[in-house]
């Protein structure tokens, strides 16, 4: 499995991304995830709308709790032809308490903690700290990577603007 040193940072020290190099123009993975009621779900389940899929390394801390609001602010703007999935390493449990105690309802969580999947196969996972990195893929209607925003500093939000305008271009 590749791995690849120095592409992210946690608090500015280098971390090392283990997995597949995922490019703009790539069928996107199908991975499959555990949903908040312990349920397999396969990415392609959502193939047929337009994806945002944002990885997260834990629901549970402030930039990620932040993020993952924002976009479920943004998902109730997008329409029903856009679904947004958010991807951590968190517990399906620890998800679906995060999911009511912040109100979120429009984005779609899945744990990767059973087997890594996405983390392997989209080359998000931290290697140090079996998290996963910041990074928001956008994903067509026939499951092709068409936008894909890696944030350096795990520590930092994503560029909003320019995930939803590569959106609003699909």
């Amino acid at each position: 499995m590749a791995e690849y040193l120095g592409k992210i940072t946690a608090q500015g020290n280098p971390m090392t991304l283990v997995g597949d190099e995922i490019k703009v123009g790539d069928k996107a993975p199908d991975c499959t995830a555990i949903n908040n009621d312990m349920n397999p779900v396969k990415l392609s389940s959502f193939f047929g709308k337009t994806m945002v899929l944002s990885f997260v390394p834990s629901l549970d801390t402030s930039v990620c709790d932040t993020e993952t609001r924002r976009f479920n602010q943004e998902a109730q703007k997008l329409g029903d032809e856009v679904v947004v999935v958010t991807v951590s390493m968190d517990l399906p449990f620890a998800q679906k308490r995060w999911c009511g105690a912040a109100g979120v309802e429009n984005v779609v969580t899945l744990s990767d903690h059973r087997d890594a999947c996405f983390g392997e196969h989209y080359g998000m996972l931290i290697k140090e700290l079996r998290l996963l990195a910041r990074a928001v893929f956008v994903i067509d209607k026939e499951g092709i990577v068409r936008f894909i925003h890696l944030v350096r500093e795990v520590g930092d939000e994503p560029d909003y603007e320019a995930v939803l305008d590569a959106v609003n271009k699909l």
